[in-house]
């Protein structure tokens, strides 16, 4: 029998650029909420897949991005960690010949590591393929990379390749985790980011940032699930806009996390959403703590 080979691969880049939509195709279900909007992933979510006598770990990290709160600190703390902790980085990026800002911090801070970098250009279904080969020459005058991938993480175009390439990089190694496992995120986080990612498709763009979500109460029933949700928010101002006129934007977001919440569980929901205010908790650290955001 052949030697049993795993090996942790950390997905980094700017916000938005596909990092969670690329790392729910490679699990093959949803485990990271996607959003329009940038710095969706708070924490560093970690992904399983588990095939040909190896295992994948895969670590999808906040986009980088200039902190102005605490929460956004300890956002880049997460993808530090992640960065330095890795056996190889995929480093997206979206299809445009300028690395900005960021892409140009990215590739500062890995260049202090020893760490294999893979860039994947992202996105390519929405671009004409002759404006690639410009996108791939500006990042290889930065950056002396493993290896160069095109894909599109929406349309799972180029992702089995990629694969194929980041299993080159595992090393002899123990199953950290159980074959059937595809995260270690506990049911009541993704249950929590669930309901998050419906309000962050649902609402204005300065209001979904300051939003929290806690799930207080989870009971299994014989054929049902009673869940009971907070939603936080930091100003009064806020909590009219989460709830909606006559409710209806909390009602809309009930309906669409229960039915994913199902998806999940395979088990009919009750899902009761309860909307509060926690001032300013985004630079509480006390606040950030009991929601789960340590910066690890």
């Amino acid at each position: 029998m052949s030697e049993f080979k795993s090996g942790f691969v950390s997905i980094v880049g700017r916000p938005n650029v596909g990092k969670s939509t690329l790392l729910n195709q490679i699990i093959g279900q949803k485990i990271a909420i996607i959003s329009d909007k940038p710095q969706t992933t708070r924490n560093n979510i970690l992904g399983v897949l588990t095939r040909d006598n190896m295992q994948f770990i895969f670590v999808d990290t906040p986009g980088i991005h200039r902190p102005f709160t605490k929460l956004g600190e300890t956002m880049m703390k997460s993808a530090d960690s992640a960065m330095r902790d890795a056996d190889v980085v995929l480093f997206l990026v979206e299809p445009t010949d300028h690395p900005g800002k960021m892409e140009l911090k990215i590739l500062e801070d890995l260049k202090q590591t020893e760490i294999p970098v893979i860039l994947v250009v992202n996105k390519i279904d929405r671009v004409k393929k002759e404006t690639l080969l410009p996108v791939i020459a500006a990042y290889q005058t930065l950056f002396d990379f493993a290896s160069v991938f095109l894909i599109s993480a929406r349309q799972n175009d180029g992702v089995s390749a990629l694969l194929e390439t980041i299993s080159g990089y595992l090393q002899e190694g123990p199953m950290y985790y159980p074959e059937d496992s595809v995260t270690d995120q506990p049911e009541r986080q993704i249950v929590a980011e669930l309901v998050r990612e419906k309000l962050l498709y649902l609402l204005q763009q300065e209001v979904p940032h300051g939003i929290a979500i806690e799930v207080f109460s989870m009971k299994e029933k014989e054929h049902l699930v009673d869940i009971e949700v907070n939603i936080y928010c930091e100003k009064q101002s806020h909590k009219g806009m989460v709830i909606g006129k006559n409710g209806s934007v909390l009602k809309e977001a009930g309906t669409l996390a229960r039915a994913d919440i199902e998806e999940m569980l395979g088990k009919k929901v009750l899902l009761k959403l309860w909307v509060k205010v926690k001032d300013d908790w985004r630079n509480r650290e006390g606040a950030l703590r009991n929601f789960g955001y340590t910066g690890e």
